[in-house]
């Protein structure tokens, strides 16, 4: 069990409901658990199948992950991707009725689209920041239109970790430290674009939590002009995936939701622990 929970990055997980939240919010609508949990399963089959995809290089760059390891059969690691898309497809359907299932088909595409090909490509970090924009699509329901600030905010962060999750097996160069802090910064501005059209606590209640996330990313990242190496890298790169919750709890709070943001905090802590103890990049 513990092998699978590693081959889907069970810990990441923590980062994604956030998402469909971050959407209902900007929406003016209530956030539907049905649409998270699809979220989380389209992820996790995005995990699955990344592995199965580089299965080859990884028996070279990184032996310890599950199929090169021999803990989880190449077969298995695909049948379960197909599965949990399978199941994410039909839980946002039976959550959201056509629309939803529409936008998850769309997200479910991307998914295996970035893994099965666009990885490799210039177009990697591009394609992986589209697969979160049309996750937190997927929360707003029918007013997409008014969630496409945070959306962007949010694809922006993922753009970044993007880039120096490319940089995790030789290390990161000026020019990938560079454009992991634009990106981090485009998403901070972005994110307070997002929350201006609501009363001053939602304002401040963001801002607050904007605030956060750039102490949590931007020094991190930094960081990594004075020590490139690979395992400061990939630290970089949890962390980075951690720094979405803030992220997004400041796009539910500028939402004037902000309870809900307080509550999507709570993932932060435990996402810590649970990242110090499985692998989640």
């Amino acid at each position: 069990m513990r092998a699978l929970l590693e081959l889907v990055r069970a810990p990441a997980a923590l980062s994604v409901p956030g998402d469909t939240m971050a959407g209902a919010a900007a929406a003016g609508r209530r956030p539907k658990a049905g649409l998270a949990l699809a979220s989380v399963l389209v992820y996790w089959s995005g995990m699955a199948l990344n592995d199965w995809a580089d299965r080859e290089a990884d028996a070279i760059e990184r032996p310890e992950r599950p199929i090169p390891s021999g803990r989880v059969r190449p077969g298995v690691a695909l049948g379960l991707a197909a599965a949990l898309t399978g199941a994410g497809l039909t839980t946002a359907a039976l959550a959201g009725g056509r629309r939803a299932l529409t936008l998850a088909g769309l997200l479910a595409g991307a998914v295996w689209a970035y893994d099965l090909g666009l990885k490799r490509t210039a177009a990697g970090p591009a394609s992986m920041a589209a697969c979160r924009v049309l996750d937190v699509l997927l929360g707003a329901g029918t007013q997409t239109a008014a969630a496409v600030p945070t959306a962007l905010a949010i694809g922006a962060h993922t753009y970044g970790i993007s880039v120096l999750g490319r940089a995790e097996v030789a290390g990161a160069t000026p020019a990938t430290v560079g454009r992991a802090l634009a990106a981090s910064t485009a998403a901070a501005g972005l994110a307070v674009a997002s929350c201006l059209r609501n009363g001053p606590a939602a304002q401040v209640g963001a801002g607050i939590l904007i605030a956060g996330y750039l102490a949590s990313t931007l020094p991190v990242q930094a960081g990594l002009r004075a020590r490139p190496d690979p395992e400061n890298v990939r630290q970089a790169v949890r962390l980075g995936i951690l720094s979405m919750v803030p992220l997004q709890a400041a796009a539910v709070a500028g939402g004037g939701r902000l309870p809900a943001a307080g509550a999507l905090l709570c993932a932060l802590p435990v996402g810590r622990w649970l990242s110090a103890r499985m692998a989640t990049s």
